[in-house]
């Protein structure tokens, strides 16, 4: 409503100086585009808005939109906007749930997700965002909020990438971003778990879904076929697969220990928890729906 209407920058500038956290990581851009960035005193008013730590939590935001509004950023933005989105970035990891238990996580660096945006080739609608962006996302903020955790990216075999959880999540985002290329083989990590016996309790991955260098021969796929020897020895274990570009076909089907979850928001972090604890039965849903108070 706000948009259409004839407003000058001293409106606009009105509008920033009382707009909630929510408004305002959703309006930098038109903030921009009227001059509100003009104002150094607004620019450190929104700057600090964007990092309070409290409004960040109030407001239940989470990385992946503020990875969006980061990538989204104009060279025109001030640096300080920039560096509180960051910060923000980081605070806004408090929101996302810990998981118990050993965590893997499998982002596909390959090259066919270093290209494709996260939302499709959409006309006037195509996000900055690649998929690889958010695999590396999820990878550096799983291994913040549960430091055990270990990444294993891979593309037609495992890529060595060194993540530390001290790392800012762009950084460590950036590192594994920078790897893209080669063919796609989700079997790969979970051989290499194999070979060394490890012992887990959750697996994610998080790809784009192409695996054809290891497809299957009659006897599902190579990637279920890891996960059986993996369930040998870890029988209680789980695993979900992000299919950042769902299309007709999985590496794994759904099942009790399995969960694939198509396309991407920050409800995926919760929807991880909620998996790996357990509380995701064929029910869930409904009984989510029930218990709200119309």
């Amino acid at each position: 409503m706000l948009t259409s209407l004839p407003l000058g920058p001293p409106e606009w500038t009105e509008i920033a100086r009382n707009a909630p956290w929510q408004m305002t990581r959703m309006n930098l851009n038109t903030f921009a585009r009227h001059g509100v960035f003009k104002d150094e005193a607004m620019v450190d008013r929104i700057a600090d808005r964007l990092r309070d730590p409290e409004a960040i939590r109030l407001a239940r935001v989470f990385p992946y939109q503020l990875m969006v509004a980061y990538r989204m950023a104009e060279t025109t933005w001030p640096a300080a906007i920039k560096e509180a989105l960051q910060d923000a970035l980081e605070t806004a990891t408090g929101n996302v749930p810990a998981i118990d238990g050993k965590v893997f996580v499998f982002p596909d660096v390959s090259g066919s997700m270093t290209w494709a945006p996260v939302t499709g080739v959409r006309k006037g609608a195509t996000t900055t965002v690649r998929c690889i962006d958010v695999a590396a996302l999820v990878a550096a903020t799983m291994v913040r909020k549960n430091p055990k955790a270990e990444v294993i990216p891979f593309e037609q075999s495992v890529v060595d990438v060194p993540i530390n959880p001290r790392d800012s999540i762009l950084t460590n985002a950036e590192r594994l971003a920078k790897v893209g290329g080669g063919g796609t083989n989700c079997s790969a990590p979970l051989a290499l778990l194999n070979q060394k016996q490890a012992m887990g309790d959750l697996v994610v991955y998080v790809s784009d879904n192409e695996s054809w260098v290891d497809q299957g021969q009659g006897r599902g796929t190579a990637v279920m076929q890891e996960w059986g020897r993996f369930k040998k020895r870890n029988p209680a274990a789980r695993m979900v697969c992000i299919d950042l570009t769902p299309n007709l076909t999985t590496q794994a089907y759904d099942r009790n220990d399995i969960l694939n979850v198509g396309g991407f928001s920050d409800q995926v972090f919760e929807l991880i928890a909620e998996f790996a604890a357990g509380r995701l039965g064929s029910g869930h849903w409904a009984e989510r729906i029930a218990a709200i108070e119309l």
